[in-house]
């Protein structure tokens, strides 16, 4: 298994994180706990070595098989959304590095994430591991199938953009559940938060950002 620095000096130290909450702070991200959450994750081990130095910027940086770790402003923004209100149970679609992951596993009590990229996800069950994260349960899945067998889920985070809203994730969404989301092609990206409520769904826009597109089926 990899070793991964997870005390640091310089700048993978708490005083990077620190530097990287302040920023968000700036940029007018509130959520006291979405906050704390970035303070206590060390976002360097979910890059590779060679971009560590480049972790504690409010930049995307490659991950490898054409996938990114998303700007920090962005993950802030989603997740945020996502918890207005506390939810015990997420689903996230996409877990990529892991990063995000490891921050809803700070804020809810059971996390569910399906990678489509068997690499990614071996990684990202490494770092899982190395931070000692025991309510992250994962799979190898297509992510537009969701995990129905763990549903109905009071969240679902969205990493990647589909075309527009798969039907089954909106199915596992409990009632009273919210769902965030990228919907669209490159350069029309909208990202929505849809609630379900007994009646049926509510949908809003709010700040948008670029995603890579969710794809169908496997990569081993």
């Amino acid at each position: 298994m990899k070793s991964y620095d997870l005390h640091g000096i310089g700048m993978t130290s708490a005083r990077s994180r620190a530097r990287l909450v302040n920023l968000l702070e700036r940029k007018q991200v509130t959520h006291s706990g979405v906050l704390e959450a970035f303070a206590a994750v060390p976002r360097h081990i979910f890059v590779e070595e060679a971009m560590a130095h480049l972790a504690y910027q409010d930049r995307a940086l490659p991950i490898g098989h054409g996938q990114t770790i998303s700007q920090p402003f962005t993950v802030a923004v989603m997740t945020a959304a996502l918890l207005e209100s506390p939810r015990d149970s997420v689903l996230e679609v996409g877990t990529g590095s892991g990063f995000q992951t490891a921050l809803l596993a700070q804020l809810c009590a059971k996390v569910f994430t399906v990678e489509r990229i068997k690499p990614l996800l071996d990684q990202a069950r490494r770092r899982f591991e190395a931070l000692k994260i025991r309510n992250v349960f994962s799979k190898l899945g297509d992510g537009y199938d969701g995990w129905a067998d763990q549903g109905p889920f009071g969240g679902i985070l969205v990493t990647a953009a589909p075309r527009a809203v798969p039907r089954r994730l909106l199915e596992q969404l409990d009632v009273g559940g919210r769902m965030v989301v990228p919907v669209g092609g490159d350069g029309n990206q909208r990202l929505k938060v849809i609630d379900r409520t007994g009646q049926g769904y509510g949908e809003r826009e709010v700040d948008g950002a670029r995603f890579v597109p969710l794809v169908k089926g496997l990569r081993t």
